[in-house]
Formats: structure tokens, C-alpha cells, sequence
């Protein structure tokens, strides 16, 4: 099973800059504790992003730069790649960045999302449209704003049908 995991505004957006446009702490408790003990897929400014492979999670960087190092990284040059190198999980999680998104969407048996009921205009990097068509949502929690979260969100999880 592959997971696509990711906070996406009602306008797709993902972010600017190479960084998340909001902060939700509930988000990132709940990303790290799904995450955890599994392998993830990320592209290679996604990794940058974060600065460091993330803790108790086995790092998979797509780079199509032969050169790209990382010390505790595993570095491939393609999804499938990254999906092979991840066999031995049961469920691997794909992180993005948008581009990779794209490219596993056709290959993810389930999408969870952090659904950001807010639109963001000035996002520069998009998660891709999705078919409903082709998936079922399996679940839903939703949240309001407080005063730790800006914008009220839910947790939406959808098999492919």
C-alpha cells in the first residue's frame, strides 16, 4: 500500500518558497506520528526543505542530480525507484513536493490530507487535481480555528476506489 500524505488548501495550494504557508501543530503531531517507523518518499527540495532526515523514518530523496548525497539518505533517481527502494515497508508514505505528487497519484492506494479550509493565493507550488471519481473518502475529523491553529481544517483519508 502507498500513502500520498499532505496539508493542501481548498485552492490546492502546498506552499511558497519551499515552506508551508500556515502552521497547523495538530497537523504536524499527526503527520509525525503516522509517519513514524515507516519510509518516506520526498523530492529533493522537499528534503531541503526540512534540513535533515526526519527521526525514526527511513529517507527516500528523488534527485536527478547523479551527484546528490545525503549521510542516512537513500537516493534514487525516479519514483518507481523510490517505490522499489521502499518494498520492504508495508506502507510508505510519499511527501512531495508537488511534482512528485503528480507523478504518484496514479500509483497511491490511499490519499491523507490535511485539508486547509482556507485559499491561498500566493502559493507557488500545487498539489495536483484530483479525480473524486476515483476515490472514496474512508474517513473525516474536522477542526475550527483556535488559538493555536489560524484556519479551520480537517483530516480527510480517501482509498482509491
Amino acid at each position: 500500500m502507498l500513502t500520498i500524505i499532505a496539508a493542501v488548501a481548498e485552492n490546492n495550494a502546498l506552499g511558497k518558497n519551499n515552506d508551508l504557508i500556515w502552521r497547523l501543530p495538530a497537523d504536524l503531531k499527526r503527520f509525525k506520528k503516522v509517519t513514524l517507523g515507516h519510509h518516506v518518499i520526498m523530492g529533493r527540495k522537499t528534503f531541503e526543505s526540512l534540513g535533515k532526515p526526519l527521526p525514526n523514518r527511513t529517507t527516500i530523496i528523488i534527485s536527478r542530480n547523479k551527484d546528490y548525497q545525503v549521510e542516512g539518505c537513500i537516493i534514487v533517481n525516479s519514483l518507481e525507484k523510490a517505490i522499489m527502494a521502499a518494498k520492504e515497508d508495508a506502507n510508505p508514505y510519499i511527501l512531495g513536493g508537488g511534482e512528485i505528487y503528480r507523478q504518484a497519484l496514479d500509483h497511491a492506494d490511499i490519499l491523507d490530507l490535511t485539508v486547509v479550509h482556507h485559499s491561498f493565493e500566493d502559493a507557488d507550488t500545487f498539489f495536483p487535481p484530483i479525480d473524486f471519481k476515483k476515490w472514496k473518502e474512508i474517513s473525516r475529523e474536522d477542526f475550527k480555528a483556535d488559538e493555536t491553529h489560524d484556519f479551520d481544517y480537517s483530516f480527510v483519508t480517501y482509498k482509491k476506489k
